[in-house]
């Protein structure tokens, strides 16, 4: 077994580790991140890069670089219901430097950041290796044990980040359990070319609804269906299927044929929960292990990202003094953020739950959430929406 030797360790290679261990290694913090596979190129994943994201990369300096990787930009978040377009979010109002969402590749952001991580000396990312137990000595976490394409290794640090999603391993070795919401839905993923002639709004209403995403020649599209519904789809065929995404964008009628096998229909269940206590003597989680999020809004990366700044500003004086974090110093990070988490997840599971269809046969244009009818009557929420949804409800900021 090879060992290896820390101050911090990271579980996970997503968009909280990855910033995590970048922040931390800026401030000369001795860190090793874990990231299970070998490269980033997953697809169906979040792609999402909020303001508040933008902002803070714009804080490091590196904003103009990191807006020449190929994206697209949304100024706005428009939802059809019913044959009319009501405004659910205006970021043009906000005081940052791109008041815009940011529609990019998770792989090609996570590169950039960990190419950036990457010229701090005190950086280390071990791809092909995965976290498989905390190793717990005198009850404290003291490092984890991983597998690599080499063998077992075991990683020794002064302080563990659980940053490994919400199927969290260490979160699970620690004996964490979260407590689950009820989530309004589930999500089905797939792709389909894209013309410069299609006029395929953002969000539209329907049997289920259908989230569409440009990215240049195709287009990803998310079709939001009851819990646990899948089954049922799957059971009514693939021609109903292709039925059901034509009525809800009929630009891409002429297209929807060439789904021709389930495979290319990727299901996520979407669960909501989150943790009580973050964190136990060296362990502290944060991102979808400390609190998973609906895609609703595509807020959970911007959560994410802020817990990593959070984090990294509380522990990393904590981290360049001799001895390890208390748990008053973890403590401190779960009570700046679990607040946002809560707002957050009660906004999802609530405001927006009527967005979402309750059977397969339901028509979502039929119940459109009240808050609607207060967008069409006041704009100016249009703004204050744009501020939680583009900012949050703590921003973070770089320290230092």
């Amino acid at each position: 077994m090879r060992t290896e030797n820390a101050r911090c360790c990271v579980v996970g290679g997503g968009p909280a580790g990855i910033m995590a261990g970048l922040l931390l290694a800026r401030q000369g913090v001795e860190v090793i991140v874990l990231e299970k596979h070998a490269d980033f190129l997953r697809d169906f994943r979040g792609d999402t890069v909020h303001p508040s994201t933008l902002e803070l990369i714009a804080e490091l300096g590196w904003i103009e670089e990191f807006l020449r990787l190929p994206h697209s930009k949304m100024p706005d978040v428009t939802v059809n219901l019913g044959g009319r377009a009501v405004t659910f979010a205006d970021f043009s109002r906000l005081k940052v430097r791109c008041p815009y969402i940011a529609f990019m590749p998770q792989w090609d952001v996570l590169d950039f950041l960990a190419g950036k991580a990457a010229a701090y000396p005190s950086f280390r990312l071990l791809r092909s290796t995965a976290a498989t137990e905390l190793i717990t000595e005198d009850g404290r976490a003291a490092g984890v044990l991983a597998t690599s394409a080499e063998g077992q290794v075991e990683v020794r640090a002064d302080l563990v980040i659980a940053a490994d999603g919400r199927h969290s391993t260490i979160r699970a070795s620690a004996g964490l359990e979260p407590v689950a919401g009820s989530p309004p839905m589930d999500v089905l993923w797939f792709r389909l070319p894209r013309r410069e002639s299609d006029r395929v709004p953002f969000f539209q209403g329907g049997k289920g609804a259908l989230i569409s995403i440009d990215r240049g020649d195709f287009w990803q599209l998310a079709h939001t269906i009851p819990t646990a519904a899948f089954a049922g789809i799957k059971e009514a065929g693939l021609p109903a299927f292709r039925e059901r995404i034509a009525d809800l964008a009929p630009d891409l009628r002429d297209r929807v044929g060439q789904i021709d096998g389930w495979d290319q229909v990727h299901q996520l269940t979407v669960r909501v929960d989150r943790l009580r206590r973050w964190h136990r003597p060296g362990l502290l989680c944060i991102g979808d292990a400390a609190h998973a999020m609906s895609p609703a809004g595509g807020v959970g990366i911007n959560l994410a990202v802020q817990d990593a700044v959070a984090a990294a500003n509380l522990l990393g004086p904590a981290l360049l003094r001799p001895g390890v974090p208390g748990e008053a110093d973890l403590a401190r990070v779960q009570s700046r953020r679990q607040r946002a988490t809560k707002v957050t997840q009660a906004f999802q599971l609530g405001i927006l739950r009527d967005l979402y269809p309750k059977d397969l046969a339901d028509d979502t244009t039929g119940h459109v959430p009240p808050i609607f009818t207060a967008f069409r009557a006041l704009p100016p929420l249009r703004h204050l929406m744009g501020r939680f949804i583009g900012l949050g409800v703590r921003p973070e900021h770089i320290a230092g």
